[in-house]
């Protein structure tokens, strides 16, 4: 698991601009699967199919994308203003490092004497060493987007960096897949990396129009209540899977919560259940594509989301991938 999410996060792709993390994925799903392509929007889509004489359609979906920032301005000084892609938190972000889709690396810092509760797109820059704006634009184009810098660490028995959201996700659809391959699934598995989620849950909504799905799986991080000073909430790291229950974008189907529930009993899997007051996921545009599917989600606890440090730990993310395969065996 360490590996794979090494090399999916060392693929810096914002929003609107994952065809670097598509291709890597590419090759860890194709082998795994019957068919793999890519949509007009940029979702990824492999499908394993089913045996059953009346089987069903199963969606798993887990976003490709992460935030950062696109270029909007070079400064005569060589200073590059940019905008952002996706929910950033500056004091995590600001005095850190950053590298476009080119290569180019640089630093993410705020105007002088800026306090830290006004800091924001407006009043931020980034420095990448050029003398002026002409050597500037000789490395940087408008447009180009830039990520904090990413990474992989162990740390005592859990794992931090960025971006664990969502790659963390895709990695345990690459599992539930290595876990699916040596048996005979009843149903169609639709594995769906989609794009855009972080500007709207954008690609996933096409990808299940088109899918039309029974049953929609979503795999994201969630926010955790286990760290001081944190809004009060169930989920924590190291506490299983997390079936959700709701977020702010969805109220997730009876039916799957309960069967999720069911089956982590009966299998033994650590569970917990999620309810997140803010945020939401994937899993809202499955349960309203089309005529509508079966919908829910199973989560992966998560300290410091969208932060420079993002905290999991890797047994949580094992229970998901056991958790989503018992429910697509069993559904």
């Amino acid at each position: 698991m360490l590996n794979i999410l090494k090399a999916l996060n060392n693929c810096p792709s914002i929003s609107g601009r994952e065809h670097s993390i598509s291709n890597k994925i590419m090759g860890y799903i194709a082998p795994l699967t019957d068919k793999v392509y890519e949509d007009a929007m940029g979702n990824l889509i492999a499908v394993k199919y089913g045996c059953a004489e009346n089987k069903k359609k199963i969606m798993l979906c887990a976003h490709m994308d992460e935030i950062g920032f696109m270029v909007t301005h070079i400064e005569e000084s060589g200073m590059i203003r940019v905008t952002t892609i996706g929910g950033i938190n500056f004091v995590s972000a600001c005095f850190s490092y950053v590298v476009s889709e080119r290569g180019v690396k640089g630093v993410l810092v705020p105007n002088a004497g800026v306090p830290a509760a006004e800091l924001k797109a407006e009043n931020v820059y980034i420095d990448i060493g050029a003398k002026d704006k002409k050597e500037a634009e000789k490395k940087v184009k408008l447009g180009d987007f830039f990520v904090a810098e990413p990474s992989v660490e162990k740390i005592g028995k859990r794992i931090c960096g960025r971006p664990m959201d969502d790659r963390i996700g895709c990695v345990a659809l690459i599992k539930i897949a290595e876990k699916l391959s040596a048996t005979e699934c009843k149903n169609d598995i639709y594995f769906c990396f989609s794009v855009q989620e972080e500007v709207g849950i954008r690609g996933s909504l096409t990808a299940a129009f088109a899918i039309a799905a029974d049953y929609g799986i979503a795999f994201d991080v969630t926010a955790t209540g286990d760290t001081p000073g944190s809004k009060p909430m169930e989920c924590s790291i190291g506490g299983g899977a997390a079936i959700k229950i709701k977020d702010s974008s969805v109220i997730c189907d009876k039916l799957v919560v309960d069967k999720m529930i069911e089956l982590a009993k009966e299998n033994d899997i650590k569970y917990q259940c999620e309810i997140l007051l803010a945020g939401g996921t994937d899993t809202a545009s499955m349960q309203r594509a089309g005529a509508g599917a079966h919908a829910g989600a199973i989560s992966i606890p998560t300290r410091y989301i969208h932060s420079n440090v993002e905290m999991i730990d890797s047994g949580d993310v094992n229970a998901c991938v056991d958790l989503a395969a018992a429910f697509v065996q069993n559904v």
